[in-house]
């Protein structure tokens, strides 16, 4: 019976820091897809300020209220011509660093963008 539980003891020690890299890098995922989520809701919230406002600071500023501490780190580009029917367009790029302790400091590089007619 000592062989068996010293070699299920083994078994387990070289399996666990698979599961546990498998776990981390599932919660890294959900944290990229939740990051993602939230530019593209910035930048829909940013388009339709841009769609009514004449100036970019605010569409600016509504991105950067949406995305709260994360907007430091976002650059936010926003295209609105002054024609009404055109297309405002804003854009946002980020870098999320990935979980350093795992992933080495590696990051991903998001971007999110929307338009909507300028209506006035």
């Amino acid at each position: 019976m000592t062989r068996q539980s010293g070699s299920a003891a083994v078994e387990v020690a070289l399996i666990l820091p698979l599961i546990l890299a498998l776990l981390l890098a599932v919660a890294e995922i959900t944290v990229v897809a939740r990051t993602q989520l939230e530019l593209v809701n910035g930048a829909r919230e940013g388009a339709r300020v841009a769609a009514v406002s004449p100036e970019p600071a605010d569409a600016v500023e509504a991105v950067q209220e949406v995305l709260g501490e994360m907007a430091t780190d976002a650059r936010i580009s926003v295209t609105r011509p002054h024609v009404v029917g055109e297309s405002a367009v804003v854009a946002i790029a980020l870098r999320h660093r990935l979980a350093p302790f795992f992933f080495g400091g590696a990051g991903v590089e998001l971007h999110a963008r929307a338009a909507m007619r300028v209506e006035r």
